[in-house]
């Protein structure tokens, strides 16, 4: 995944190509070390950072956002509420996004189906939800209070997670977890961008008119992905 194919290379039986692109740019290098595993559905893929001619079918599909869990951690550690800190609308408005199992589900059916080649497509969990809501979920998960919402406290993830590089050690040793750096962990900036504005909800009819129906809860997939984190060793398992 990190160099170029010569064309020389492209298997000749290379039948269908899915670029996955975000609201904000190429999804990040996590997709491309999942693909080719084994044990990936449908898998392994063969992943390639440049597609050749012959002109392979193609289609596209964007995905929305994700959310990490070292802030709830931290607090948690530390013994602080959790704030919100995105906008009002943010915090009231409804929001949706994609999931990564779905986005899989999504990308086998478009390499598959005939309805889908040469096609663009939205892939969202085909819900919405508020910020507000998946925040009690986030509490509940690492047994944090959440402060009272207050749109006069703004701040960034960005500045309140500058220093804490010592204490996400402390965190990982005390519990055991997989050795890693704050740094490495957390796209502070992006949270802060995605939860200062309003969201732009798109729609999965263009894929349902074409034949997916595959969907998720969004609330039930937060958590999952919570569990899943925690069972990595990413963040701790409360006792």
């Amino acid at each position: 995944t990190q160099k170029k194919v010569e064309e020389n290379h492209v298997p000749q039986n290379c039948q269908s190509v899915a670029l996955i692109i975000g609201v904000t740019g190429i999804v990040g290098n996590s997709l491309a070390e999942i693909l080719p595993r084994p044990d990936t559905p449908g898998g392994p893929w063969k992943v390639y950072g440049v597609a050749r001619r012959p002109r392979p079918l193609w289609n596209v599909d964007h995905p929305i956002e994700y959310i990490q869990c070292d802030i709830s951690t931290i607090c948690k550690h530390e013994g602080l509420p959790l704030r919100f800190l995105g906008s009002k609308s943010t915090w009231d408005g409804y929001y949706d996004c994609s999931d990564a199992n779905l986005i899989a589900e999504h990308q086998i059916w478009a390499s598959m189906d005939p309805n889908a080649k040469n096609e663009a497509f939205n892939v969202s969990n085909g819900d919405v939800f508020k910020w507000k809501h998946l925040w009690e979920g986030l509490a509940e998960e690492f047994e944090v209070e959440i402060e009272e919402y207050d749109e006069n406290k703004r701040w960034t993830l960005e500045e309140m997670m500058k220093d804490k590089g010592r204490i996400w050690e402390e965190i990982v040793k005390e519990n055991g977890l997989v050795i890693s750096k704050l740094e490495e962990i957390g796209g502070w900036w992006f949270v802060d961008l995605v939860l200062s504005g309003e969201c732009p909800l798109d729609t999965m009819n263009k894929s349902k008119e074409h034949g997916f129906l595959g969907f998720r809860n969004s609330k039930n997939a937060f958590i999952s992905w919570i569990n899943k984190i925690k069972a990595c060793k990413i963040v701790p398992q409360l006792v």
